[in-house]
């Protein structure tokens, strides 16, 4: 037994023996017992191959976000955060020592020492902080046709509504916008639009309008308009030199996955698209964590999980790390798991003998080990231990490792609504982002557009005739074509957007 662990405290001392900069993660676990002096780490050089924390409910996972996330701040390494429980806020402020903490920081071999972290709140619903925005010009005609689950034919129209806007230089922001030119191009502009760009179904344009009704049902408008988020903003650091931890709060977010999968597909898209190739550095630009990640996969559908694996497999590139953390590995698509080279995997339980079956199926993920029954192993850690394996510096798995994990230094508990307040108050972006601006754009150019031919109209028709008077705006819309193809409850969607009640007024950055 012995010679064993002798052997492990080797190999594994060898096989987490960084020459870069590195995160204590905790200490390795042998037998039962935490080697003081064994330490695990992270090596940052690594840290854009993208990685997974899994575990069951009440096992530490996200404890296990908030050490990872301490560790890169205090090394200058900017962070993005999606905390959809609201229990990661806590980072904002310095934890407290107890008995049970200063136990296992003697066991890991370290001093604990409480701290807090610069901590920026970002939302795209109704929680407080900076608001993230995007226009609909932003997201483009095959993104957004993407996110609306469009078949070809009706992908054609969305990419001929983009033309037309780039055509006439008509500011295409929010969903309203993109509302009024539906019934646009089927109604009083058909005649205009077909001519140039050729026929247009009002069937295949009802469906259109009805799925950006459902996603306006989750709130979409919030998101689309200005000011566009810009994402240099995630990049900051402190006077400290500490890393600003930007912490998207989506704990409203959960009854609107599509939102949440649609948000952060676009948000990975600008970040490819801005940020400048890097290759390998020796440590991240930007290492973002998505906490509940099932809430990603579930509702996407096929096309946006084809687009989120491709920019997984690119984004690297850009020194970009993303992590995701859920309950089950399973959760995660074999396409995109098969790009995270490291992995934390807290207990699991096998209740049942599904549960057994997806035990040894996770088992096989990691590298086999002379030291560990993995199977047994990922049943019997306790709360706080986790199996790991990373990737060192040449891209290899580091040896599977038992390991006691770090407490983390700040608050493991939600922050007071007055401490977020205080947070939100001082920010130096909020004003930026939070600001109402109401631009001219493709609702009210075509609405005055409108307008202006009825008075032509009604200026050349000649009194007297009992000529039949010209329909009004209102009149135009319920009576569309468009509006009796798709029924009641869209027609009514549509004189709300003529009404100016729906959407957010904005700008194209």
């Amino acid at each position: 037994m012995s010679q064993d662990k002798e052997k492990f405290i080797q190999q594994t001392s060898e096989g987490y023996a960084f020459k870069g900069e590195s995160i204590l993660l905790g200490g390795a676990m042998f037998g039962g017992e935490t080697l003081t002096g064994t330490q695990i780490r992270l090596p940052l050089k690594t840290m854009n191959r993208h990685g997974l924390i899994a575990g069951a409910t009440g096992t530490g996972k996200t404890k296990t976000l908030q050490v990872i996330g301490e560790g890169l701040s205090s090394q200058s390494v900017p962070v993005l955060m999606m905390d959809i429980k609201g229990d990661l806020s806590g980072i904002a402020m310095p934890g407290s020592s107890n008995e049970k903490i200063e136990e296992r920081a003697e066991k890991i071999g370290i001093q604990f020492t409480p701290e807090g972290f610069p901590v920026e709140f970002l939302t795209i619903s109704d929680e407080k902080g900076s608001r993230l925005r995007a226009t609909v010009s932003e997201f483009g005609p095959v993104l957004f046709s993407k996110m609306l689950e469009l078949n070809d034919t009706q992908s054609g129209i969305v990419s001929l509504i983009f033309k037309y806007c780039d055509d006439n230089q008509i500011p295409l922001l929010d969903l309203k916008d993109f509302k009024r030119l539906i019934q646009f191009i089927t109604d009083e502009g058909k005649d205009e639009v077909e001519k140039i760009y050729g026929k247009i179904s009002a069937v295949s344009a009802g469906t259109i309008l009805r799925k950006v009704i459902e996603l306006e049902q989750q709130k979409a408008d919030q998101f689309f308009g200005e000011v566009s988020f810009d994402v240099n903003d995630l990049m900051r650091i402190d006077d400290k030199g500490r890393g600003v931890i930007s912490m998207l709060r989506l704990t409203d977010i959960q009854s609107r996955p599509k939102l949440f999968s649609t948000f952060l597909l676009c948000l990975l898209v600008e970040i490819y698209n801005t940020y400048p190739e890097e290759g390998d550095l020796d440590k991240p630009k930007l290492v973002i964590f998505i906490d509940e990640a099932h809430l990603l996969f579930e509702e996407a559908s096929k096309a946006l999980l084809d687009q989120i694996e491709t920019i997984i497999k690119l984004i690297r590139s850009k020194g970009v790390g993303i992590f995701f953390c859920t309950q089950n590995p399973v959760d995660i698509p074999e396409s995109v798991l098969s790009q995270l080279g490291m992995k934390v995997q807290h207990a699991l339980r096998a209740f049942t003998a599904k549960d057994r079956k997806m035990i040894k199926l996770v088992a096989e993920n990691y590298p086999v080990s002379e030291f560990y029954d993995i199977e047994t192993m990922l049943t019997s850690l306790g709360i706080g231990e986790a199996a790991v394996t990373v990737l060192n510096e040449k891209g290899n798995p580091t040896p599977l490792a038992s390991v006691m994990l770090c407490p983390p230094k700040s608050r493991m508990d939600v922050l007071e609504q007055g401490e977020i307040d205080a947070i939100v108050a001082s920010s130096k972006i909020t004003g930026k982002y939070n600001q109402s601006i109401d631009r001219e754009s493709a609702y009210e150019i075509l609405n005055r557009k409108l307008e202006s031919a009825s008075a032509e109209s009604q200026v050349k028709e000649e009194p007297g005739k009992g000529g039949k008077e010209e329909k009004t705006t209102f009149e135009k819309v319920i009576t569309s074509s468009t509006a009796r193809s798709i029924g009641t409850t869209v027609a009514r969607e549509i004189t709300r957007g003529i009404l100016g009640v729906l959407g957010i007024r904005s700008r194209r950055r």
